[in-house]
């Protein structure tokens, strides 16, 4: 008798999904959001249509699925998972110099560069997508440095008076200006000295 296994169909549909996610970010990348399209992401994956229509709604939410999952993926291959918080080594300055530094890699790699944009961009127009957007990926980031700014608060290395979310407002902010605009170049220089001025500002008054 034959001992062949039946095909396993998780797997299978796990291959078809990874698939699609390489697909949309590819396409993305190389063509933009608007000339990107469902025929499109399933002929790259090598899916029929009617694939995709069943596990999603539309080409927003693929892509912002495929997103989530290159995210998620970044995370593990730095030895953590995608809820891991920013390091709390004692030192306030280190933990956020590791951080930005590492958030203007991610900025500066194409693989993230043109998907990121076409969120943000496609989030201006379709209030939808940029709701889920930054109900999904951004705000939980931002809560991160939120908690390590209110550890550091109790730690007494950060003025109690202040507000972590405007405090997190001044790192983010600036950097992802200068990526957005392309107005000078994203350095881990420019990540340390915003790091070393939004300290200054928000450090215990004598």
């Amino acid at each position: 008798m034959s001992d062949t296994k039946a095909p396993d169909a998780s797997r299978r549909s796990e291959r078809s999904r990874r698939a699609i996610y390489d697909a949309a970010l590819a396409l993305v990348t190389e063509s933009g959001y608007t000339r990107t399209t469902i025929e499109g992401i399933a002929a790259r994956a090598g899916v029929g249509k009617q694939t995709i229509y069943r596990w999603w709604p539309s080409k927003s939410a693929v892509l912002l699925d495929a997103f989530l999952d290159l995210a998620a993926r970044a995370h593990e291959a730095l030895g953590g998972d995608s809820g891991s918080e920013i390091p709390d080594t004692g030192d306030l300055a280190a933990d956020l110099r590791f951080v930005l530094r590492a958030t203007v890699d991610e900025l500066n790699d194409p693989t993230y560069d043109g998907p990121t944009r076409a969120l943000a961009a496609e989030g201006l127009v379709d209030p939808e997508l940029g709701a889920r957007f930054v109900e999904r990926l951004l705000e939980p980031q931002l809560q991160y440095y939120v908690r390590r700014i209110e550890a550091a608060q109790a730690a007494g290395d950060v003025d109690p008076a202040v507000d972590p979310r405007i405090a997190l407002e001044l790192l983010v902010g600036p950097l992802n200006h200068r990526w957005q605009h392309r107005t000078l170049p994203l350095t881990h220089a420019y990540a340390d000295t915003l790091v070393d001025y939004v300290l200054r500002g928000i450090a215990p008054r004598s």
